[in-house]
């Protein structure tokens, strides 16, 4: 199945992100990559801003080759296969519009699909030095090896089954052409995806050395939501394949379960709380060993104290979501919520 890759498709969705798409496209027009191997195509998931202007002016100002196809609103997934059935490459990229790319991008996934004769690949993401705190903040707790993040898994850390994400992945027409599309799930879609990738006997490596800038379209309250969905997902991911859920993932939600409990045994029984009190100055001192993780790593103090805040949402959202839906779907045995499917983009 592998070969030698010549030209690609890097395919972004796009739902009402024109901002967005200008920032990415001229990111695209800085890459140190052949003009003649690479294409860009936009696909429009039905926006009703100026995305359609935006590519048009790109178009005119860029160098490389960009396209642009629009469909009635269907979802991230549908978009994707919408890129992918109008793309020329011999390998098809998938990017989200809230990402820029470095200059050597595309060169080092290049090198690394040729040798090693690879399939399909995943690369990580990473912040630009000009990303706000809070940002910074929440790229720290997404990549941090003591919060969700650390349950991503990648190459040298298999604390969890790597599955490339829809952010920076791609894989080979070949590949594509043997197990299909995307799915119409929105939350998870692509962590279903990899899953058939690596079903199809693929060769799937990590590409390190070819991280995006994410910015994260967000503020704390879509930051909590938008992990109470993840742990919603997993759930969902469970129903269609159950090896899709590993027991590491359910360490948010037993870490969600505990300190409820914990909550509630020192309100009720005195001689409980110095327990209590003992499990709140570990969590404590958790928190202020990533604080200056962060701060080292940063070399300032501001995305620090928003860490306090959300490293919390991100393991007690995920792990409510998880509960929810593990009470709804597994217990209960009832079907994936339709709002579910319908919220993507909020």
């Amino acid at each position: 199945m592998a070969h030698r890759f010549q030209t690609y498709s890097v395919i972004i969705p796009s739902f009402n992100r024109a901002d967005e798409i200008r920032e990415l496209l001229a990111s695209l027009q800085q890459l140190d990559f052949p003009r003649e191997r690479f294409e860009v195509i936009v696909a429009d998931d039905g926006s009703t801003d100026n995305t359609a202007e935006v590519v048009r002016q790109a178009q005119k100002g860029y160098d490389y080759p960009l396209h642009y196809f629009a469909q009635k609103n269907q979802g991230p997934g549908a978009a994707r296969n919408l890129g992918m059935r109008n793309a020329q490459g011999d390998f098809f990229i998938f990017l989200d519009s809230d990402v820029t790319v470095p200059a050597h991008w595309l060169k080092n996934i290049d090198a690394a699909l040729t040798a090693e004769q690879a399939d399909a690949f995943g690369g990580p993401d990473t912040y630009r030095k000009d990303f706000p705190p809070l940002l910074k903040a929440i790229n720290y707790s997404m990549t941090s090896f003591i919060t969700t993040g650390g349950l991503r898994g990648k190459k040298g850390k298999k604390i969890a089954k790597y599955y490339p994400r829809s952010f920076n992945m791609g894989l080979s027409r070949a590949v594509w052409q043997k197990i299909g599309g995307f799915s119409s799930l929105r939350h998870g879609q692509d962590i279903e995806y990899s899953h058939r990738i690596l079903n199809s006997g693929a060769k799937v490596i990590f590409v390190a050395d070819a991280p995006v800038f994410h910015k994260r379209r967000t503020n704390l309250r879509r930051f909590f939501r938008q992990v109470f969905n993840w742990g919603v997902a997993r759930i969902n991911l469970y129903k269609i394949d159950e090896k899709m859920l590993e027991p590491v993932h359910a360490l948010p939600a037993v870490a969600t379960l505990l300190v409820l409990l914990m909550i509630l045994l020192a309100l009720i029984w005195p001689g409980f709380r110095p327990v209590f009190w003992t499990a709140f100055a570990i969590g404590v001192a958790l928190i202020v060993f990533s604080m200056i993780d962060s701060v080292l790593m940063y070399k300032e103090i501001k995305p620090a104290l928003y860490l306090p805040i959300v490293i919390p949402a991100q393991v007690f959202g995920y792990g409510l979501g998880f509960i929810y839906n593990f009470i709804r779907r597994v217990i209960f045995k009832k079907e994936a919520k339709i709002g579910f499917y319908k919220n993507y983009y909020k």
